[in-house]
């Protein structure tokens, strides 16, 4: 099966070929993104770029023109992002030099030092420009300084508002926290990239800073907060060390309160725009990706407000699997897409994103009904009755969540209902120990 957007593969190599030069490969990337990687030939050298297109399962938080303008800004001032070479109508893309290395460290311990040291770097040299050009330039900022550090999250609320079809109590209850407790800037600007830790090295040293999706003119605090999602899986090192070197650089105090209230805020960043593909998704939707961002995402959401509330959270027990009549099925099925392989990788990305769909069926099959009337049994003790089914409890438990959405009352007893719930979602991710269905806690603010 061919990728689903070869139909624009002719167009994109049509304005290759008009814009740089002789187009010796185009192939579109195995993964959930619109992506392509090209080599093309101009004055006798190979040119190796990126096309970076849409996305075609959420709403962009900011418009692709707007990072592709933050990317060529950042570039023109001295920030190692890739070069951009243009704009593209159709398909809506941009194309940028793809640069070498690798994200991940290994057991690089001298290269993790060093280029973590010139991330920092990098992030206060950032951090310092003056936004005026980029102000010019377009790039999005709050109406007054004083906005900046919730300008973002406003973006992102505003497109779950309007997908939202279907009760999601938990975000509804984080965003009323949220309301009633935001982050401050204190008047902080700067030019931001916000999903942060994102970057290339190769020879011990930083290659370039990628994926400026969501950057703006924000908080610089929300650089140093959202770092520590990622961190859960490349390590960074021990944010104390982190963030005081950061002072070093920078001749300024970080503000801990104002990051501990942007990390809760980022812990959002997936399930208020993927909410809606989870119940519909589009055809060419990555489900299981999008599941388990949300579902891991989600547990550090409940983890931070527990920081913040300074409380213990509950645990829940692993139900036993049951024996339907569907388990043959089901487990013939994960086997065989286990065993499938080709030689397209495009078409080899597909069947292991069908291979998880099938393990997390599977999974739902064995301890759904379980977990499910668990969920029930703690909306029972919340509620005093219990709903009729789980979608019932759904609908409740965001009534119930809303009606105290301005007092926020009962926040440590709903906070360790939606953790349980957030424990057992992630539990139907796959089978108990594989790595869909593991999480990696975040560094904690308590240490």
């Amino acid at each position: 099966m061919p990728a689903p957007t070869d139909a624009h593969h002719s167009k994109i190599h049509a304005w290759l070929s008009t814009h740089l030069g002789e187009v010796i490969r185009l192939e579109r990337q195995a993964r959930w993104r619109p992506v392509w990687f090209a080599d093309v030939e101009r004055d006798g050298e190979v040119l190796e770029v990126c096309v970076r297109g849409d996305r075609t399962d959420m709403p962009l938080i900011f418009p692709l023109d707007h990072e592709m303008r933050l990317q060529a800004l950042l570039h023109d001032h001295g920030i190692p992002t890739p070069a951009v070479h243009g704009w593209i109508d159709d398909p809506m893309a941009y194309v940028m030099d793809r640069v070498p290395g690798r994200s991940d460290f290994g057991d690089d311990e001298a290269a993790r030092t060093a280029v973590v040291d010139e991330y920092l770097q990098v992030l206060a040299r950032m951090h310092a420009l003056d936004i005026g050009p980029f102000v010019a330039g377009g790039i999005l900022r709050a109406p007054s300084p004083d906005g900046s550090a919730t300008f973002g999250m406003a973006r992102y609320e505003a497109v779950y508002r309007r997908l939202k079809a279907h009760p999601d109590p938990f975000m509804e209850f984080c965003l009323g926290y949220l309301h009633r407790n935001p982050p401050t800037s204190r008047g902080r600007e700067s030019v931001i990239v916000w999903d942060s830790g994102q970057f290339h090295h190769a020879g011990g040293h930083l290659v370039a800073v990628l994926d400026v999706e969501i950057g703006h003119i924000g908080d610089p605090m929300m650089d140093l907060a959202a770092w520590r999602m990622r961190d859960t899986v490349i390590g960074f090192g021990r944010f104390p060390d982190l963030y005081a070197r950061y002072e070093e650089l920078t001749g300024a105090p970080v503000d801990l309160d104002a990051i501990r209230r942007h990390h809760f805020a980022f812990t959002l960043s997936n399930q208020l725009p993927f909410g809606a593909a989870l119940r519909q998704p589009a055809p060419e939707s990555d489900l299981m990706t999008n599941l388990q961002w949300c579902c891991e995402t989600n547990l550090f959401a409940t983890e931070a407000l527990a920081e913040l509330l300074d409380v213990e959270l509950p645990t829940v027990d692993l139900p036993e699997p049951r024996e339907s009549r569907g388990a043959v099925a089901l487990a013939h099925l994960v086997s065989n897409l286990r065993n499938v392989s080709t030689d397209d990788d495009y078409l080899q990305y597909q069947l292991r994103t069908m291979f998880r769909l099938a393990r997390h069926a599977a999974r739902a099959d064995e301890i759904g009904d379980a977990l499910s009337a668990a969920d029930l049994d703690d909306l029972h003790e919340l509620l005093g009755h219990r709903p009729a089914s789980w979608l019932d409890g759904e609908a409740e438990l965001e009534r119930f969540v809303l009606a105290d959405a301005t007092t926020g009352r009962h926040d440590e007893q709903l906070l360790a209902v939606f953790h349980r719930r957030n424990l057992r979602a992630q539990m139907l991710l796959g089978p108990a120990g594989s790595a869909m269905a593991r999480h990696l806690p975040i560094q904690t603010f308590r240490d």
